[in-house]
């Protein structure tokens, strides 16, 4: 199936006008939720568990701090708004045990979190195909959900570092030409199966002073290119838009029409330090997320294992 726009970005990709986008509806049938996550085979497992070898473990995920619930769970997405509202459920002393209840914005900028395939839509419909109203309903996700991550997630990790000199400029569009130059840099290559890490040296969450970076097009077309099984990145989608006529190419076009998974808000500072004191930028890369079926999104820790 081609999914097309009326105007590209020509900009960017150098290809003029009304492009097929990259695509994977009915690759891997009309009821599939688990997209390019199908890329991970056994001998893409296997080559990420050869990366574990000394047993040292990262973590790219977040720090949260929980605020009390009094505060709302509509609160502004600022910096200074907590993505887990906390309710003590028992305190004081003397107490036999101690519980809390925890309302959590799964899609909030400042927790990490695992995007599934119905986030986000696309004309009228969710991957592959299925329409919107038949995926997603008031009661929970039926197709597209959080479901498909049960088993969780394990595959070779590349980290390609596009802020080892410092942070990429305010509004740079990040292209195939970044990518493949990290890759030299770096002395790896991603392959068909691979989860992709980008660090660009940026915040995820949205400075109104400051464009940020992000993602184009053409750096989305490499992706299914090289059959990147999940992505995760410090930032993802550039905010404010870098093209109008294609805003959010991962998450308008690689989550929807491809079916590429997105870890938001990922924490790749510690992962590019270790990368760069090992000398090596590939790993196992694990992802556990709880087992809640039903969600659009949910937090995750994901650890890269050297």
């Amino acid at each position: 199936m081609a999914v097309r726009f009326d105007a590209m970005d020509t900009q960017h990709t150098g290809t003029g006008a009304s492009e097929d986008l990259p695509n994977n509806w009915g690759r891997w049938g009309e009821d599939d939720e688990r997209g390019t996550l199908n890329l991970i085979t056994g001998e893409a497992r296997a080559r990420g568990a050869a990366e574990a070898r000394t047993g040292r473990t990262v973590s790219l995920a977040l720090p949260i701090r929980p605020a009390p619930l009094i505060s709302g769970p509509f609160a502004p997405a600022t910096q200074d708004a907590s993505p887990v509202q906390q309710l003590m459920v028992y305190v004081g002393s003397p107490a036999p045990a101690t519980a809390d209840v925890m309302l959590v914005t799964n899609h909030h900028p400042r927790s990490t979190h695992l995007d599934a395939l119905g986030h986000t839509i696309r004309d009228g419909r969710v991957y592959p195909g299925r329409p919107v109203d038949e995926a997603v309903t008031p009661a929970g996700a039926r197709h597209g959900s959080t479901a498909a991550y049960a088993a969780g997630i394990a595959t070779r990790g590349i980290l390609l570092d596009l802020a080892a000199d410092g942070p990429l400029p305010s509004g740079h569009a990040v292209t195939a030409r970044d990518f493949e130059a990290a890759e030299e840099r770096q002395g790896v290559r991603l392959e068909s199966g691979d989860a992709l890490v980008v660090r660009c040296g940026w915040p995820m969450t949205p400075d109104p002073d400051r464009p940020m970076p992000g993602m184009s097009l053409d750096a989305v077309r490499w992706m299914h290119r090289r059959g990147v099984s999940l992505y995760a990145g410090d930032i993802g989608d550039a905010h404010p838009d870098l093209d109008p006529a294609c805003p959010l190419p991962l998450h308008r076009v690689a989550l929807p029409l491809m079916g590429l998974p997105l870890i938001d808000a990922a924490e790749v500072d510690e992962l590019a330090a270790v990368c760069a004191e090992l000398g090596r930028y590939a790993f196992l890369l694990t992802v556990a997320p709880p087992r809640i079926h039903g969600l659009t999104g949910v937090p995750v820790n994901p650890l890269a294992v050297f």
